[in-house]
């Protein structure tokens, strides 16, 4: 997730890139840079990378900015192709620094699409999917094209999702915009016009809001506004009415960050997917094999492991257990998880042939990171599953999965929970390609199954005004037990932690089948047992352990499949979310509620669900 922003027309361009990239500072972070133009003079271009401090940093380096200026790009930066640097930070320009762009999104195919570009001696100058962008539009006009039938033309050549603006010096005033999955929305007044990938950037700045649609294209020159499709074809301008105000804009008109990234998951698990699953020819096409790009490990390196430690913290910690199922069922090596704090001082026994999986949201969480590096002395494999791209874990591991959930500002995990598990369950399934334990058809089931839970997800999400109803009911309670079976347990385990984080009520998460063996001496009339009772392996026995609490007067809430009225039977509250296409994806899908659950009942109690008591985002010593 970046931030892009661009204005033509007027005589404050540079302050006004400025002050919206301020208001998108929340998408990104790593880096930040703009590029003005004049009529007659080249570009003007200054970049920045010094992490949150990129903007200021920017801000103070304006001084030979042409005052001339007319029109310009700016863009704040959450880096997912190559390290955040100056090299890195966009804008990007072509081979001649007469074209630049700014980009939010995934290119699939840059790597094919730079080595063409290279063999038609384009020199690329970052490690970024962008730049390849810049190269592309260039090599389009030099066929001939002006740069908005480059745009259009590079388009069809592109896959993944893309927001992007790009300037010519040959063609003042010009802004063309293009998107795909990534948002991206125009603002336009009498005498200027401004695109960018969020309303925040516009507000107060334009009289008329448009939003862009996938695979359109907008030409914007000052005060007018142009959209076609794809086949270039003039779409009639419908004005969007928009009544925030900045700070709520900022957090696209949701009451806080954390229902914000509560309903990002299904973009940010789809963004994790993208560029790793590789399709089959057909319409629609079948998935065929994995993909991992950010991989540094040679596939006979990944088939001579012989054992697999995971290590990691809070809701890390339990994406890791439901990692530890897939992959020993679907790669066959066994798994041991540990707490990361724990982890250096029990003496674990490893080599060469061991792989062990760090996890860590920050890349920087400081017991997963010491436990990494005491791995990596003892001559184990290390891999990180991060979701800041040259974090200090990303940086030490011998490869490095991403999870491009972009910032989350919320403390309380929610949609870097859900795609570190997708990372994981891909890790899981590529060690099982890498090691010819599937037949194609198996294969190409699970990574269909992978590539539905987006949609999955947000069925589940659609469904948070009956979880806030359940609540409500449930807002008197000061105990909650959760129980879960199988992947279903750590699914309990993470709807324990959020309710304790932000709610501050009594909750504790249990396998189902310990019940029995001292817990259920604390279950009495007014307790609350939430159990995970979707159709897993173990479903049954879960509906047994609850039977147990319901005797002795539990009010029980149940994580239920859609239609599922035999386990809605043994309920007095039932959270219903879609069924998984295969088992161990549940998880992805059956915690959804439990966040929503948490959410609605911190509220219910007047606390700050983005700022807990208590807790920071990163846990930077031990």
């Amino acid at each position: 997730m970046c931030g892009i922003v661009g204005v033509t027309g007027g005589t404050e361009v540079l302050p006004n890139l400025l002050d919206s990239l301020g208001r998108l500072e929340y998408r990104g972070y790593d880096s930040a840079g703009v590029v003005l133009g004049a009529a007659g003079l080249p570009l003007w271009r200054r970049r920045r990378a010094f992490g949150t401090k990129s903007l200021a940093d920017l801000a103070a380096d304006t001084g030979t900015a042409p005052p001339e200026a007319t029109w310009g790009l700016g863009h704040v930066r959450w880096a997912t192709h190559g390290r955040p640097s100056e090299t890195n930070a966009h804008p990007h320009t072509d081979c001649s620094g007469r074209l630049a762009l700014v980009h939010n999104g995934i290119i699939e195919n840059y790597l094919e699409l730079g080595d063409h570009l290279s063999a038609l001696g384009h020199q690329m100058a970052s490690e970024t999917d962008t730049e390849v962008l810049a190269h592309l539009i260039e090599q389009r006009m030099s066929e001939g094209a002006g740069l908005e039938d480059a745009v259009a033309n590079s388009m069809t050549e592109l896959r993944g999702a893309f927001a992007l603006a790009v300037v010519h010096a040959d063609e003042p005033g010009l802004i063309v915009a293009a998107r795909r999955v990534s948002p991206l929305v125009l603002g336009r007044t009498e005498g200027s016009a401004m695109v960018a990938s969020d309303i925040p950037a516009l507000l107060g700045k334009a009289d008329e809001f448009f939003v862009l649609d996938d695979d359109q294209l907008a030409v914007v020159r000052p005060g007018s506004i142009v959209v076609t499709d794809s086949n270039r074809n003039e779409i009639p301008l419908q004005p969007r009415v928009v009544e925030w105000d900045l700070q709520a804009a900022e957090r696209g008109g949701f009451d806080d960050f954390m229902s914000k990234e509560i309903h990002e998951q299904p973009t940010a698990i789809a963004d994790t997917l993208l560029g790793r699953l590789l399709p089959s020819a057909g319409s629609p096409p079948a998935y065929r094999a994995l993909h991992l790009d950010e991989e540094r490990l040679s596939d006979e390196e990944l088939r001579a492991v012989d054992k697999v430690f995971v290590v990691a913290c809070g809701s890390s910690f339990h994406a890791g257990l439901v990692a530890k199922h897939a992959i020993e069922h679907w790669a066959r090596l066994p798994v041991e998880i540990d707490v990361a704090s724990e982890f250096r001082y029990r003496d674990p026994v490893l080599d060469s042939n061991t792989l062990v999986v760090a996890i860590s949201q920050s890349g920087e969480t400081v017991d997963t990171l010491q436990a990494a590096r005491s791995a990596a002395a003892q001559r184990a494999k290390v891999l990180a599953v991060t979701n800041v791209v040259d974090s200090s874990m990303a940086r030490e591991s011998d490869a490095v999965l991403y999870t491009r959930a972009g910032p989350e500002i919320g403390v309380a995990a929610t949609k870097t929970h859900l795609t570190q598990i997708i990372a994981l369950e891909i890790l899981a399934l590529y060690l099982a390609q890498v090691r010819g334990l599937f037949y194609p058809s198996e294969l190409a089931m699970l990574l269909g199954a992978l590539g539905s839970l987006p949609e999955k997800v947000a069925r589940a999400i659609e469904r948070g005004g009956e979880v806030e109803a359940v609540a409500q009911r449930l807002a008197g309670v000061r105990n909650f037990f959760f129980l879960g079976r199988h992947v279903g347990y750590p699914v309990a385990l993470e709807g324990a932690l959020k309710l304790k984080e932000i709610s501050y009520l009594r909750a504790e998460g249990y396998p189902a089948g310990e019940l029995k063996h001292g817990p259920i001496a604390l279950i009495e009339p007014g307790s609350v047992v939430v159990a995970v009772a979707t159709r897993t392996p173990l479903w049954e026995k879960v509906l047994s352990n609850v039977a147990e609490v319901r005797a002795r007067g539990a009010t029980v809430v149940l994580v239920a499949n859609e239609g599922d009225d035999e386990t809605a039977a043994l309920a007095d509250e039932v959270l219903w979310v879609p069924a998984a296409d295969s088992p161990l994806l549940a998880p992805v899908i059956d915690v959804v509620p439990l966040q929503l659950l948490a959410y609605h009942l911190a509220r219910a109690h007047g606390n700050d669900v983005d700022r807990p008591r208590n807790l920071a985002k990163t846990v930077t010593v031990e």
